[in-house]
């Protein structure tokens, strides 16, 4: 039996060449995502490590930043001298790093990163464990000399000598190029800039006595651990005020920070390999349905000479196991490929990973065998048991095609009882009034709905594609009468070919309803709530220096100006729930530039001192009135009381604002998170001063400020449009693996049944069906079998994105909107698909030799 399932597999390696293919992809991603992220853990790890002092003393952080507010938390420079005398200590040093500078260049442009990634203005401390050694000129002396990295130098064409201009929380200022430094280790993407120790504390920090942590180096003999009880004890009481941490710790911390972009990045890529497993799965599942139909008479041959049902299951699933292990050691020759291509793809990024240190754990190549072989045993499963079914007596038989007959009605039950699970999961969803609730309902329901549409495929075929193949014969005559019924004539096949397609279109159906929804309820919101003539912000939402807001001020045409900050806050409900989130503050003009609505009380109440608004439905939630007095704790461990003076009725969005909506007066936020900078700044035009002169005359103003935009509310959609624009571009990603997975299964399918029918092709051709005819007759059921999973697809996603819309409506996007010209298109899309996929079968048909044809057994 060993030697028959060997020389099977062989004799069919071409026929099971495409499910391979969905293997490799699967099995791809998943290595590829896991050595990636590995490489870049590994890579951090060590410079982290490698950069970290033995101890780091650093302002405690009471609130996690949601936004940043431009605050920097400090404390005194003088720590370092106090420090330097305790026992065990070589070396202390005040640090001065600050993130969220813009540095622009002479032509006023930003030379940062524009991936995301900050610019940084640290102070010039060298030391043996710096990141960077200085190459080129010489180090910075005063405030008007400046450092910057090789990698930013190189990339924005800066050089010594060069005049650049360092806007940071306390203003801007000019600095001259007098060095390069260079990276001696990672270079983690962003850009950085070097200042003597004085100008970075009264620059950067608008404090000559102050720092943003001191490093504590160790003397000879004693351990990091020893070190920090030690420093410790030194601090006294005030220990608490500060975060200690040792070279470990910090390391640590640092990563966790990094980890949430490598998190997106990993679940971005295990997300592309699901895909690739959940499509596959359907295409081996037909590979090896219509091999072993094609086999009957050999494995009742195998039957009748001695073989038991549990021998021949045993061969098909060594089959499939066999073609697991090829695929599996394929895909992990393509994953590496394709982290090599990831980690190239960050050094353009700007984040220079060496392709040499990749790592790769005994955790990948584990995972990509598992995956890899449990994809398709699990998939040839079925098969392998209905190929244990067959009779000795089908040795006999002429036929070799099984099961087209064979009743569907095991399957109406089961697929009736899922889908009716399903739909009661999807309708509770609609109804529930919870989001926690809603989304859970609603993973419950794409879930069974999903697969009652996979087991009831087939009973779906006959009806929908008479309906989608009823023209046909009128348009192309007999040719077209086959075509259908070619398709008619096996629906188990015709749905599992489908279902591949199927799937990748439900999930663009649904997040096209979701994120058309998402936009038409931002569009609302926005011209509902935005009253501002314009608004000025920064590109990426950091703060911009006080300086701004004083240019935009003195800007002619300017009518009114209001201000508004953000800052973290954690509110002590009266239900005992302590709910951390993002507040704003106000200045008392804000019904000039925004149109509020209030269940209780106004703007006044709202942003008077002392006072507070929130969301009224939060309120509800939580037991708040107005009146009540909440406890409030800003950064840096400070407290207030705060009353609750209104209470909005806005049906905003959780994702255009934040939890619980709430805002006070812009006083009231500078009383207790001082330090804070504007991010954004509302703008009114002056009496007789039109828009578009306002914004030429705004837009003059802030050039030297490249951070800076001038938004109108057109623009403001258009920002919004772009963001959920990412999103949909991923699920577009994933659509075009989907597609691409799903034609090798309509490929398959099609060579196959080219195979299976190769008697008839050569009959039809001997009876009089021309060589084009028979091309058309395939290229046609291949179209059908397409746009039956396109409809089926989309109409499933269709429901899904509805039922997405109605969670998003708890979080007050209310709006639905169908885009019903993506769904036309994909519909249109399939049937170009159908006609791609049948291409290669249709010209192998068109050139059988008529007589070895017939005589085909």
């Amino acid at each position: 039996m060993l030697k028959a399932t060997l020389r099977s597999f062989l004799a069919h390696k071409g026929r099971l060449l495409l499910s391979a293919l969905a293997v490799i992809l699967s099995v791809a991603f998943v290595a590829g995502s896991l050595i990636f992220s590995d490489t870049v853990s590994r890579t951090f790890d060590r410079l982290f490590a490698s950069t970290a002092a033995d101890v780091t003393v650093t302002p405690r952080e009471t609130l996690d930043e949601t936004v940043p507010s431009g605050q920097t938390l400090t404390l005194p420079a003088s720590l370092a001298d106090r420090l330097s005398q305790v026992q065990g200590v070589a070396a202390a040093r005040a640090e001065v790093d600050v993130e969220g500078l813009t540095v622009a260049d002479e032509n006023r442009e930003s030379v940062g990163p524009t991936t995301g990634a900050p610019t940084i203005g640290t102070a010039w401390n060298p030391t043996a464990r710096s990141p960077v050694e200085l190459t080129s000129g010489h180090a910075p002396q005063g405030d008007g000399q400046a450092l910057i990295d090789a990698d930013t130098a190189d990339s924005k064409n800066v050089r010594i000598g060069d005049r650049l201009t360092v806007i940071g929380q306390e203003g801007s200022f000019p600095v001259e190029v007098v060095g390069i430094v260079t990276f001696t280790t990672t270079n983690p993407g962003a850009a950085l800039v070097f200042f003597d120790t004085a100008t970075a504390q009264t620059k950067l920090l608008g404090d000559p006595r102050g720092a943003t942590g001191i490093s504590v180096d160790a003397a000879d003999g004693v351990s990091d651990t020893e070190l920090k009880r030690r420093v410790a004890d030194a601090l006294g009481s005030d220990a608490g005020t500060y975060e200690l941490r040792t070279a470990d710790e910090q390391a640590k911390s640092d990563v966790e920070q990094l980890g949430g972009f490598l998190d997106i990045i990993k679940y971005v890529m295990l997300g592309f390999a699901g895909v690739a497993v959940l499509v596959g799965v359907f295409l081996i599942v037909n590979t090896f349905s219509m091999l072993i139909a094609q086999r009957t008479r050999e494995l009742g041959l195998l039957r009748a000479l001695g073989a038991d049902r549990r021998q021949v299951r045993r061969s098909v699933l060594t089959e499939a196991l066999l073609l697991g292990l090829v695929g599996s050691t394929l895909g992990l020759a393509a994953g590496i490929g394709l982290a090599v291509g990831l980690i190239e793809l960050m050094g353009l990024m700007g984040m220079n990973i060496r392709a040499n240190e990749m790592v790769v754990g005994w955790v990948t190549p584990f995972t990509a065998y598992v995956v890899g072989l449990g994809v398709t045993f699990v998939a040839a499963y079925l098969p392998a048991r209905r190929a244990a079914g067959v009779s000795p007596m089908a040795a006999l038989a002429d036929a070799e095609i099984a099961e087209i007959g064979r009743p569907l009605r095991l399957r109406a039950v089961a697929g009736s009882v899922v889908g009716a699970a399903g739909a009661a999961a999807l309708v509770g969803c609609a109804v529930s009034s919870k989001t926690s609730s809603a989304a859970s309902l609603l993973g419950l329901g794409v879930l069974l709905t999903l697969v009652a549409t996979v087991i009831a495929g087939p009973l779906l075929v006959r009806p929908v594609i008479r309906v989608l193949g009823g023209a046909f014969p009128a348009l192309f005559g007999s040719v077209g009468r086959m075509s259908q019924r070619n398709a008619l004539r096996n629906p188990r096949r015709t749905g599992a070919t489908a279902a591949a397609l199927m799937v990748g279109l439900a999930l663009v159906g649904g997040m096209s309803v979701a994120s058309a929804s998402m936009t038409k309820s931002f569009d609302e919101q926005i011209d509902k709530t935005l009253g501002a003539d314009f608004v000025v912000q920064n590109s990426n939402f950091v703060p911009f220096p006080k300086e701004v807001t004083e240019r935009i001020e003195g800007t002619e045409g300017v009518g009114l100006v209001v201000r508004s900050q953000f800052v973290t806050i954690a509110v002590r409900m009266p239900d005992g729930d302590r709910v951390k989130t993002t507040a704003a503050g106000y200045e008392p003009e804000l019904d000039e530039v925004a149109h509020i609505t209030y269940a209780q009380g106004d703007t006044a109440a709202a942003l008077a001192a002392g006072n507070l608004a929130m969301d009224k439905d939060f309120a509800e939630d939580h037991g708040v009135r107005v009146g009540d007095t909440l406890p409030v704790e800003f950064q840096g461990d400070r407290r207030a009381e705060l009353r609750v003076g209104a209470l909005t009725d806005q049906e905003s969005a959780e994702g255009f604002g934040a939890q619980g909506g709430i805002y006070f007066g812009l006083s009231t936020l500078e009383k207790y998170a001082p330090g804070g900078q504007d991010a954004a700044v509302y703008v009114n035009a002056a009496s007789g001063t039109g828009d578009d002169d306002l914004r030429a005359g705004l837009e003059k103003t802030l050039d030297p400020y490249p951070q800076v935009q001038v938004r109108d509310i057109a623009d403001y959609k258009d920002l919004v449009h772009d963001q959920i624009a990412v999103l949909l571009y991923l699920v577009y990603a994933l659509l075009g693996l989907a597609i691409i997975i799903a034609v090798l299964g309509v490929v398959n399918t099609l060579a196959l049944s080219v195979v299976e029918r190769t008697r008839e092709i050569g009959l039809l051709r001997a009876i009089g069906l021309a060589r084009r005819q028979l091309r058309r007759m395939i290229r046609l059921e291949s179209v059908v079998i397409a746009v039956f999973g396109a409809v089926l697809g989309l109409a499933l996603g269709l429901v899904w994105g509805v039922c997405t819309q109605q969670v998003l409506a708890l979080q007050g996007m209310t709006a639905l909107a169908i885009p019903w010209g993506t769904m036309v298109a994909v519909v249109i899309g399939s049937a170009v698909v159908g006609v791609v996929a049948a291409l290669l079968p249709a010209l192998r048909a068109s050139r059988m030799n008529v007589l070895a044809a017939i005589a085909h057994e």
